[in-house]
């Protein structure tokens, strides 16, 4: 039995099912060398573990770009070579997970980050990448980057993407080897007139001249193609976003448990917290984004 001494982080993820590929919020705990996840029940954590999952030998997928709708996927790869997908509420927890459990791997295993700093080289951007052949690969329908209606700030747009989209494809596909070298990519492609901004919030980063950079990694900052070749997918594969989702500034997100108005049973559920106008809505993180309450703050 681990101690509690050894905790290193716990809270709540999305587990996608070995057997049947569904989605169930778990209690995940990580400790120096495994990774434990509890089922909830009655709004408890059972005592026992549902499963282990050892980081010795482990290797960390981050971003992970395996379920295109689901952006915010960890994929670990054990050493037995099992897959384990765990999704976060957002980015940065997503992002802050995969930094802990890696942090534990290269103490398990020091020789594999002293592999990772050998065989890292310098990114040269001129050398390596051609921006017209980069922008068709993230126009491909079924391997690029999707859009998708996004809002900002009560304004609704088709047909676009977010910047830490772009930045997660960029690193996946191993065209830049750090988020920072992706933010240069892709400011590359706004220069070219191959990414436009959309909204308020790109188009001021794009005409900012006291940042070097002129895109942003960043979850509502949005863009689109400049000039988009993409074939219409079909209406059933389109994820429809609730038009009062897409309206308002994100103040927090992030899961937590809510117990039911009639059955009063306790539910992990993704809360995201909004202002101008105020709402806080919550989603069942088990499936695609479909909104299941929508509370005015007014």
């Amino acid at each position: 039995m681990q101690g509690e001494a050894a905790v290193i982080r716990q809270g709540f993820l999305v587990k996608r099912g070995h057997v049947v590929h569904n989605w169930k919020a778990r209690w995940f705990v990580l400790y120096k060398d495994q990774l434990l996840y509890h089922k909830i029940e009655g709004g408890k954590k059972e005592s026992r573990p549902r499963g282990i999952i050892s980081l010795v030998g482990c290797t960390v997928h981050c971003p992970c770009l395996d379920y295109e709708n689901r952006p915010l996927v960890i994929k670990l790869k054990a050493k037995n070579s099992v897959e384990h997908f765990l999704e976060a509420s957002c980015r940065e927890e997503r992002d802050s997970w995969a930094e802990d459990i890696n942090v534990v791997i290269r103490a398990i295993n020091p020789e594999h980050q002293k592999q990772l700093c050998s065989s890292d080289t310098s990114f040269e951007i001129a050398a390596n990448i051609c921006l017209s052949h980069l922008i068709k690969e993230m126009q491909e329908t079924n391997s690029g980057i999707k859009e998708m209606t996004n809002g900002e700030y009560g304004n609704t747009y088709k047909q676009c993407f977010t910047g830490s989209t772009v930045i997660d494809w960029l690193v996946s596909k191993n065209v830049a080897h750090s988020r920072s070298d992706a933010v240069t990519v892709a400011s590359l492609l706004i220069e070219d007139d191959l990414i436009k901004p959309v909204g308020d919030k790109s188009t001021k980063a794009r005409w900012n001249i006291v940042t070097t950079e002129q895109f942003l990694d960043d979850s509502t900052a949005l863009y689109c193609f400049a000039k988009s070749e993409r074939k219409t997918d079909s209406s059933s594969d389109k994820i429809e976003i609730p038009h009062v989702d897409l309206s308002g500034k994100i103040v927090k997100q992030g899961f937590l448990m809510k117990q039911g108005h009639k059955r009063k049973n306790w539910k992990v559920r993704s809360f995201v917290l909004r202002e101008d106008p105020s709402h806080l809505h919550y989603y069942d993180p088990c499936k695609v984004p479909v909104l299941c309450f929508n509370s005015s703050l007014q």
